[in-house]
């Protein structure tokens, strides 16, 4: 019976730390290098959530805004939380402050908003984050 107890300690001992060093790892590689800039913005479409069109304006925004230089990490998030009623969220990072500008004034970019942002977000809030 002690060999047995003393197995499932060791078990879950090794299970802890091999857990708190895959959190810890992960939270390095999520931080971002002093310049860096991580945009994000949360939006509501005027689609029905979970809509084909939905879906659409999701997938091209992927291809489409990830393909602008300087884009880095896109990432594009569906709202889960009761305590936030937007629908969805984009996260991208910039290496520097001259990239983000870049972008934001990329022709791609300028079009995208033109065509399918001002058309199909009803919407949305922006918040731009840089380490301290």
């Amino acid at each position: 019976m002690k060999r047995r107890s003393f197995i499932q300690c060791a078990g879950v001992t090794a299970l802890t730390v091999s857990a708190t060093g895959l959190f810890n790892s992960c939270a390095t590689s999520a931080g971002l290098k002093k310049g860096e800039i991580m945009h994000t913005v949360i939006f509501d479409l005027k689609h029905a959530a979970d809509s084909p069109e939905a879906g659409k304006f999701i997938t091209d925004a992927r291809r489409i805004l990830a393909a602008v230089p300087g884009v880095r990490a896109f990432r594009a998030y569906r709202q889960c939380s009761p305590k936030n009623d937007y629908q969805y969220g984009f996260l991208m990072t910039f290496s520097s402050q001259k990239e983000f500008d870049a972008y934001t004034a990329h022709p791609e970019h300028c079009k995208f908003v033109e065509e399918r942002w001002e058309t199909e977000v009803s919407r949305f809030q922006e918040s731009d984050f840089m380490e301290f």
